[in-house]
């Protein structure tokens, strides 16, 4: 009998609509259309629609010696399922005051209920100031978290980290903080193998450590020094082990509290924080991508036991497993337990 191969039904586009504002940076403009543009379903067909609205169409300025020009207005804003605004540097009372103009309030008004928010960078303060962001967990630059937060006492400023994610409206920290966080977005909708693809073609890493500290000026250099690479690096080889603080700072020839105090400084979190993650991270995928039992993904994760697992995955990302691959197997192609992680797919290092 003659084979025939099953293409996928199509999963319908998501529709992401880019605010350009006056002032813009044009590189956190192409973010979202490159990020989300790159995310294919298992037949290759894009899973997103990226269009970009203005405050009307035509031209808008930006902070190089160039004008970009816009097709749409914004009425535009009305259709989108998420609707993305970049950083400007003119943004004028919403930076001073926290007010809207009339303007942007009215384009504003064009989003329905319910549509996911995302801001990059300075983009925040045009949420904040249009009362999306109250009582909601964000982020900004952190040269403009203190000022963010000052202006905008209802929103709980978080300034250490990349990108904040709280249901449907998410924030991200300074200019590149915008690609981890339209990552996360797409990890979040359709899985880590798509993200870890656009990631691969992105030439970036699917997932950055630690937050916004590690980017901080301080008034005093310091020193050159030995870091934590090396470690980080045995640990992911050996995440189904059991890993002591001891062996990681022989790794680095280090006494325990130096090693202790550099990678938090590198990283942003301590070793120990930082392996949960990875561990999760791992089991992400094989829940994602093989259909091996949840007492056998605890031992490949080092978690030991399907409790553990439990325990720690809905802690990271508030499901179960068991409701975690339910969400995320339809989205993706299985790959037989024998098959593996490939070295693309590893969390970052």
């Amino acid at each position: 009998m003659e084979s025939r191969t099953t293409v996928p039904p199509r999963i319908a586009a998501h529709r992401v609509v880019v605010l350009a504002l006056a002032g813009l940076l044009p590189f956190e403009l192409g973010i979202p259309h490159r990020i989300f543009g790159r995310a294919k379903d298992p037949a290759g067909r894009p899973l997103y629609a990226i269009l970009t609205c203005g405050l009307s169409a035509g031209p808008v300025t930006t902070d190089a010696d160039f004008a970009i020009h816009v097709e749409h207005g914004p009425e535009l804003l009305a259709t989108a399922d998420t609707v993305v605004v970049p950083a400007s540097y003119e943004l004028g009372p919403v930076y001073e005051h926290g007010t809207l103009p009339v303007e942007l309030a009215a384009a504003l008004a064009h989003i329905r209920p319910g549509t996911r928010l995302v801001s990059i960078c300075t983009g925040g303060y045009v949420l904040a100031a249009a009362g999306y962001l109250d009582g909601h967990r964000a982020t900004t630059h952190w040269a403009h978290a203190d000022h963010f937060q000052s202006l905008f006492p209802r929103v709980l400023v978080d300034p250490d980290v990349l990108y904040t994610d709280d249901g449907d409206v998410l924030t991200s920290a300074g200019v590149a903080a915008g690609i981890d966080l339209c990552l996360h977005i797409v990890r979040r909708d359709h899985g880590a193998a798509v993200a870890n693809d656009v990631a691969r073609r992105t030439v970036v890493p699917p997932h950055r450590d630690g937050g916004q500290a590690q980017f901080v000026e301080r008034p005093v250099p310091e020193p050159q020094r030995a870091g934590t690479t090396s470690a980080r690096a045995w640990m992911l080889e050996r995440l189904h082990e059991p890993i002591r603080l001891s062996d990681l700072a022989r790794q680095e020839a280090m006494s325990v509290r130096t090693f202790t105090r550099r990678f938090r400084a590198e990283a942003g979190v301590s070793p120990g924080e930082w392996i949960v993650g990875q561990r999760v991270e791992r089991a992400r995928w094989l829940l994602e991508r093989t259909e091996l039992p949840m007492e056998q993904v605890a031992r490949e994760t080092g978690f030991g036991t399907a409790q553990s697992l439990r325990k720690h995955v809905r802690a990271a990302l508030g499901v179960s497993p068991t409701a975690y691959r339910r969400t995320f197997r339809a989205v993706g192609n299985s790959l037989s337990p024998s098959d593996g992680p490939s070295v693309d797919a590893e969390p970052a290092r």
